[in-house]
């Protein structure tokens, strides 16, 4: 049988059809199952929206107190559940604001997804990998407030994923709900659980998420993958910790946190600046996912960077670990035992770096021993106010000009981290300032730098040299 050649406009328009179908198989098997990288100039970051606010920071005592130990019982039954379950060259900047505006120690990050693009305020959190927002699936969203939750229906770009897709595996699901495999639309859902009883779930899902530039050009990032919480519960993600916000960015080191999914094409690493929160007016924190770029100075230079080691403890692979060996008090090694610093072979101990909590952490016995030397170098009264939430408070109302002693950590490598007093001295009342350091109790705890501690530097989490940078440089005042 003889094939008659088609006419022309006909055959063009049958080439035309068949390139159609090429570009698209080739954009879809490109894509991997979490991200696909935008491209864009090297001199541009991408910049989400700030918002400011006039409140203190750090929160009051009792606040930081009180939302810190939820967070220490949440990160440590993270690891126990782990414990028990293995027993069975880009840059994208995002502006940081304190969580202190809304009455909390946490740090916002502000994220659009979908299309057209919502825009959210999410906590940015290094203790924890997933990102997820509040959702809803109403078809008339007018009593709805705006921007309170992703409104999945009026996103062309929506697609949950499905029980049976590869990238399901890596969420936590609920109980009692198998995967029906047979069921072309059986959504892959997950459930994340709190130590306090507080839940979100949902359906696990990828969308488009929205950065501006600092060139103010649009970049659109295809195929996030995120958790659509049709259900929060519970204080950790319904009170006072999450007030204001919308959900979690979860910067931790496992392959569906934020920093991990942009990749490769990022340099699988990320850093923040958390400024300096006496400074007045309050300057803007960033966090930047690549290899940064100084902009104005104020984050991104890795002059005078200094790096330690990551630690890889297999039954906690989400956390930032770093090793003490050493910690000294205006240059006075305590004696303290490097056994005391160490992570153990059931994975307890070691010290944790973590943006979600506000105060910092010691074991017991390294605790003791930095409170007894303190006490013995500060020559201050002390204060006729007593502060339940702390061991050490001075009056320091008839001081002119305050010296405090300096503490500072020797870390594995050979760096030391040396915060300046101001970021482990607070002001509790009016000429009182107690020593911002708490003790942790449990026997399998581990220490824990929240982010006053980390105030004014520059800390760069470098997955593919599996190190942490960290510098004052472009981060605190001169």
């Amino acid at each position: 049988m003889r094939v008659m050649p088609l006419s022309t406009p006909l055959s063009l328009l049958f080439s035309l059809l068949l390139l159609l179908v090429f570009l698209t198989f080739l954009d879809l098997s490109t894509s991997s199952t979490t991200s696909q990288a935008p491209t864009f100039p090297l001199d541009h970051s991408l910049r989400l929206p700030l918002l400011h606010h006039n409140h203190p920071f750090p929160p009051s005592p009792s606040k930081a107190i009180s939302s810190d130990i939820h967070r220490l019982n949440y990160l440590y039954s993270s690891l126990h559940h782990r414990r028990q379950h293995k027993n069975s060259s880009k840059a994208a900047q995002l502006p940081l604001t304190s969580g202190a505006s809304f009455g909390t120690g946490q740090y916002f990050v502000s994220l659009s997804l979908g299309t057209p693009p919502q825009p959210f305020l999410l906590v940015a959190d290094t203790g924890s990998d997933l990102i997820w927002v509040k959702c809803s699936a109403c078809r008339n969203c007018s009593a709805r407030p705006p921007n309170s939750a992703f409104l999945a229906r009026h996103s062309s770009t929506f697609s949950p994923y499905h029980c049976f897709d590869s990238p399901c595996q890596l969420v936590p699901h609920p109980d009692h709900v198998p995967c029906n495999r047979t069921r072309l639309h059986s959504t892959c859902r997950y459930a994340y659980s709190y130590s306090d009883g507080s839940i979100s779930s949902g359906f696990f899902s990828r969308e488009t998420a929205s950065f501006n530039t600092s060139s103010g050009k649009l970049v659109r990032f295809k195929n996030l993958a995120f958790g659509c919480g049709f259900e929060a519960s519970g204080p950790s993600v319904t009170g006072p910790n999450f007030n204001g916000a919308q959900g979690v960015m979860g910067l931790g080191l496992e392959s569906i946190s934020f920093p991990s999914q942009l990749g490769r094409k990022f340099g699988n690493k990320f850093s923040y600046c958390l400024m300096d929160y006496t400074l007045s007016p309050s300057p803007t924190s960033f966090l930047v996912i690549g290899d940064g770029g100084s902009k104005n100075g104020v984050v991104g230079s890795a002059k005078n960077m200094s790096y330690t080691p990551l630690i890889n403890n297999t039954l906690s692979p989400t956390f930032y670990y770093i090793g003490i060996e050493y910690a000294f008090i205006d240059g006075r090694k305590l004696p303290i035992s490097p056994s005391v610093w160490a992570v153990d072979g059931l994975g307890n101990g070691g010290t944790v770096l973590d943006s979600g909590t506000t105060l910092s952490f010691l074991v017991q016995p390294a605790y003791d021993k930095v409170l007894q030397e303190f006490v013995r170098r500060v020559k201050l009264p002390k204060s006729n106010k007593p502060n339940p939430n702390f061991d050490f408070c001075v009056n320091v109302s008839s001081v002119s000009k305050l010296s405090l002693p300096k503490l500072s950590f020797k870390l594995a490598g050979g760096s030391v981290f040396s915060p300046p007093p101001e970021n482990y001295f607070i002001d509790t009342a009016e000429g009182v300032k107690c020593l911002a350091l708490q003790p942790v109790r449990q026997p399998s705890g581990f220490s824990l730098i929240g982010n006053l501690m980390q105030q004014g530097f520059m800390f760069e989490f470098d997955k593919a040299r599996w190190q942490l940078g960290f510098t004052r440089h472009g981060c605190a005042v001169p």
